[in-house]
């Protein structure tokens, strides 16, 4: 629970009940940044919408590349919740512990060239974003990456700063049962 009303799986009704059932259905479970929006159920459906669109569709970036990204940003902005829900994921796809601890804590190390400056340009839109210029778009084409991929890089930056506000702003907080058991749909 975070520090504001929130309803419940087993108290869900209407709308929410049939939000919950399709996460369920897709993922296993529902995690508590969804939950936290239950008096909102369509800003959850939209958020969901957007979620899943940006980390599992097809389209440019890897699996691995998607969560790098949600751990490098989610790292820089101190949200624990978030940091530990996509470094679950992403040890789907990662075994190094060198490169998770990079990626989390130092993506300046990484010794792998597209994923570094994936989470340079990552870290730096969140942390300054108002000193972001071309030439963080042109390091990023420097590595092969196409515009579309930029973009791509640039949404999920973007949505996982506003999903870490959401975390840190009402008290969302994790353990392990919270962490473990999601199905992974990509």
């Amino acid at each position: 629970m975070g520090w504001i009303s929130e309803t419940p799986d087993g108290e869900a009704q209407g709308t929410l009940r049939e939000i919950y059932d399709a996460v369920k259905a897709q993922r296993g479970k529902v995690a508590r940044i969804l939950s936290v929006h239950s008096l909102d159920p369509p800003a959850l459906s939209h958020h969901l919408d957007l979620y899943m669109h940006l980390m599992f569709s097809p389209g440019p970036l890897s699996r691995r590349e998607r969560e790098a990204i949600a751990i490098t940003v989610s790292a820089a902005n101190g949200c624990a919740y978030c940091v530990a829900h996509h470094l679950e994921a992403l040890q789907r796809y990662e075994k190094d512990e060198a490169v998770l601890t990079a990626i989390r804590d130092a993506p300046d190390q990484l010794a792998i060239p597209r994923l570094r400056a994936m989470l340079l340009y990552a870290r730096r839109l969140t942390i300054a974003p108002s000193v972001m210029d071309e030439a963080q778009v042109m390091a990023l084409r420097a590595e092969g990456l196409t515009d579309q991929d930029v973009l791509r890089i640039n949404l999920i930056t973007a949505y996982f700063n506003f999903v870490n506000r959401i975390a840190l702003g009402l008290g969302v907080s994790q353990d392990a049962n919270e962490v473990a058991g999601y199905r992974d749909t990509g």
